[in-house]
């Protein structure tokens, strides 16, 4: 198409110097500033959550051993090994199976795992020379060696150098075992372990068809690869075989994950938009200023296309630049930060490439397209005629139009940050009720003020001025300032609050230790014996193994995803207990307990929430379930919120008092050791030799690790989102410096002094910050009550101290609004009202 404008380089070039002829500008130098804080914003949490990510996965794949597990009751096939071969990963096997363990003197009934000399492929095992000796990291046994726990030896009577029997296999304890990597994820069948070779395994004999062996296949490489593999293999996965990744199959490190990412992607969305509000005020000046220049042009032969064109290249050069500056300060922020934490956080992080530094220029350009467009186009409007009469203003564009872009805008970011849409809805649908509720409050109180301000002091009534003859003018000031308040304090709120209940779900006498296998007889000695040695212990559960195999009366797998939680379920014995009361760290959500249920024909059984709706099961509704050689149907009487982060005994499935009581069972519990009783741990060991004591502080000290390094990313975001509030705060005051210096120069002018125009300015902006804070305040109540219910399930209650918000937004804006007006009362008269 033919143009018959200016050529599009010689636009450019005119772009390009009005751009290093204007950068002293303040509205530039804000947008500019409001930019890099987006782009670096956004930069530096990407790279930093990438890479902490990264590391955190690494961490969560010591509780695998591996970066991917292909679990099964059979080996995996050739052509499944030979598939992530070929793809690059590192690969070893391990096997599980019980068999006794036969010593000089006594038998004992054992857990054996086979592994391959590079087990493990992520974490490390640990052992010791001897019982009491301090344990050491190393690899795996070689062929003819055995490693086995303390229980063992204690059960056996046996020491380090003596022979183990392995069923036709005889080998040496060399060692004895302290931790394995991949332990923690099979906390109720354990008995004591031992670890062999897995060359040792075909001479034991121990294996024959039928025998009950869980396999394992560890993998570990590059996530791309790996999630290559598992794509191509869980098509054709057989019906005892799934994977399992890091967080899968452990559920206090999936949640602590989970909410970290939450929050710092609600932490990334505040900021970024806080920014682009700032970059449309700056936008806003910048084209208003712009309207004399853009007329005159206009006059000289430039046509509305060109205008356009020539002031949007000149955006978008600074936008570019900013970005670039922004991007380079972002990546320069998390250096430092890994830097400095690098005692805290893992000694080695993958790098995250390049993809974050452009996503997060991506994030900057956007946001100055979307929110800087409407009042660019106004410049490409501005009337020629404007040259001979400064009152014409620009056709505004519609309403629709402005909103949208900023909508399409932020729809995209919030689309690159990949934020749970439950959040995003509960931060936005919050901040705009309160502040439709709160601004409407606002303009009926200015309007009803004129008649008040009439015997006010003169300061006051200058001070009040500017609000009364604008006050949508000064609504929508409020509303901004209020929104850096908001932004600000629900960070706040939610950092501490957040960190609280992640540190509570771990405290400091968390359980440490698990006992299982407790009989029925021995039930009351061991409680007691437990109790004089933990002040925390757990009430004892009954436990059955039993396996879900109808829903509704059909087959309890019929429909159901094989990587759902429901149908992991029916594809293993769960763990079945009965309780009189509500254990601790369960919370009834639909239903009613035991007490208040009236007598029926089937068994009541309560049902963990998540599992009931992955099985499509609701109240009433009939399981069926096989127990040994016996067949049980029970009807769902409740469902249960399961607090699964407390280390506690938990369970999908509880039945009533009476219903389970004929078949075998043992008991489970946990309780807290402190450090330090080591020989009291053994006594009671050796007072009930059946029991398996299952220590699990490894695993409390990695969960409190990673929650540190949370703690840690959740302080840093901080810094952005202030500087992002900070840049909103200055953009806005420069939004209406213009007017406010040529009000001052004609009330100088007119003979007013420069202390009554600062006590009017005083006056305003303390009431402006004020009422923001106050509208931060409610709205900060009603974005966390919405953010507490629908996307970090917490309880919420009212926050008292966020009414020091009002004192805190009068001082913050009040400081904020003199320094950034002082030019009102510093220049010339003369050659202001020279210039109007």
């Amino acid at each position: 198409m033919r143009r018959t404008g200016l050529p599009l380089t010689r636009l450019f070039g005119l772009a390009w110097r009005q751009s290093l002829r204007e950068l002293r500008a303040g509205e530039i130098r804000m947008l500019c500033l409001a930019l890099v804080v987006a782009v670096a914003a956004s930069v530096a949490i990407g790279y930093f959550t990438a890479r902490l990510g990264a590391g955190m996965e690494n961490r969560a794949s010591e509780f695998l051993a591996a970066d991917l597990v292909l679990l099964g009751s059979e080996p995996a096939r050739p052509e499944q090994v030979d598939a992530g071969l070929r793809l690059g990963l590192d690969h070893s096997r391990s096997l599980n199976f019980s068999t006794m363990a036969a010593g000089a003197e006594a038998l004992q009934l054992a857990s054996v795992k086979a592994v391959q000399a590079n087990f493990p492929l992520r974490g490390e095992v640990r052992s010791a020379v001897a019982l009491e000796a301090p344990d050491q990291p190393g690899s795996a046994p070689a062929p003819g060696e055995a490693w086995v726990e303390p229980r063992l030896l204690l059960a056996l009577d046996a020491k380090v150098g003596d022979r183990l029997d392995i069923g036709r296999k005889a080998l040496t304890i060399t060692r004895v075992l302290t931790y394995e990597p991949d332990r923690a994820g099979d906390l109720y069948s354990l008995t004591p372990r031992v670890l062999i070779n897995l060359d040792d395994v075909a001479a034991t004999g121990v294996i024959q068809p039928g025998s009950r062996v869980r396999y394992r296949e560890l993998w570990r490489g590059e996530a791309q690869a790996l999630a290559a593999y598992r794509q191509a293999l869980t098509p054709a996965l057989a019906a005892n075989q799934r994977f399992e990744g890091p967080g899968d199959g452990n559920r206090q490190l999936g949640n602590a994950l989970e909410r970290a990412q939450r929050y710092l992607g609600l932490a990334s969305l505040v900021a970024v938009v806080l920014a682009g509000v700032a970059v449309a005020l700056s936008a806003n000046r910048f084209a208003t200023r712009r309207f004399d220049a853009s007329a005159l042009l206009r006059c000289l032969g430039l046509t509305r296309r060109d205008a356009l064109l020539l002031y949007g290249l000149q955006l978008g050069l600074l936008g570019l630049a900013a970005s670039l500056l922004g991007a380079l300060l972002g990546w320069l922020a998390q250096l430092v930060l890994f830097e400095l934490l690098h005692g805290l956080l893992p000694a080695r992080l993958p790098a995250a490439g390049i993809g974050p530094a452009l996503a997060g220029m991506g994030t900057g350009l956007v946001a100055l397209v979307g929110f800087a467009l409407p009042p660019l186009a106004a410049l490409g409007r501005v009337p020629p005629l404007r040259v001979l009469r400064s009152d014409l203003q620009p056709v505004p564009l519609r309403t629709w139009l402005v909103y949208g872009c900023a909508l399409l805008a932020l729809g995209l970011i919030m689309w690159r940050l990949s934020l749970d849409l439950r959040l995003t809805l509960a931060l936005l649908v919050g901040g705009l009720v309160a502040g439709l509720l709160f601004g409407s409050l606002l303009y009926l109180a200015l309007r009803g003020l004129r008649r008040a301000m009439q015997g006010a002091p003169l300061a006051w009534r200058l001070g009040l001025g500017q609000l009364l003859r604008h006050p949508l003018a000064a609504v929508g000031q409020t509303l901004a300032f209020g929104l850096i308040l908001l932004a600000m304090s629900l960070v706040v709120l939610l950092r501490g609050e957040l960190l609280e209940r992640w540190q509570a779900q771990l405290p400091a006498e968390a359980p440490n230790h698990f006992a299982l296998n407790v009989l029925p007889d021995e039930r009351q000695a061991f409680a007691s014996a437990v109790a004089g040695l933990s002040p925390h212990a757990s009430p004892l559960y009954p436990i059955v193994q039993g396996r879900l195999v109808s829903v509704k009366g059909h087959p309890a797998q019929e429909g159901l995803e094989d990587d759902s939680r429901g149908g992991r379920a029916t594809r293993r014995d769960l763990n079945l207990t009965w309780s009189a009361g509500l254990p601790d760290g369960n919370r009834l959500e639909a239903g009613q307990w035991w007490d208040a249920l009236p007598a029926g024909d089937l068994p009541g059984v309560s049902l963990e929430s998540e599992l009931a709706r992955s099985l499509g099961v609701g109240l009433g509704d009939t399981l069926g379930f096989v127990i040994g050689d016996r067949q049980i149907e029970a009807r769902v009487s409740s469902l249960r919120q399961v607090g699964w982060d407390n280390f506690q005994p938990n369970f999908f499935v509880i039945f009533a008092p009476g219903a389970l009581e004929d078949v075998p069972f043992t008991y489970l519990g946990s309780f807290y050791l402190p450090p330090g009783h080591d020989r009291e741990l053994l006594a009671l060991a050796r007072q009930f030799p059946a029991v398996t004591l299952l220590p699990i502080d490894a695993l409390l000290d990695q969960l409190r690790s990673i929650l540190r390094q949370v703690s840690v990313a959740v302080e840093f975001v901080l810094l952005f989102v202030l500087a992002a509030g900070i840049a909103v705060l200055l953009a806005g005051l420069q939004a209406t410096l213009d007017e406010r210096i040529r009000q001052g120069a004609l009330l100088r002018a007119l003979g007013a002094r420069r202390e009554l125009l600062q006590r009017a300015r005083r006056t305003e902006f303390i009431l402006l910050g004020g009422a923001s804070g106050l509208l931060a305040a409610l709205g900060c109540e009603i974005v966390s009550a919405l953010l507490y219910r629908l996307a970090f399930d917490l309880d919420w209650q009212p926050h008292p101290w966020l009414l020091l918000l009002p004192v805190l937004g009068a001082l913050l804006v009040g400081a904020a609004g003199l320094l950034g007006t002082r030019r009102a009362l510093t220049a010339s008269p003369l050659l202001i009202l020279r210039e109007s």
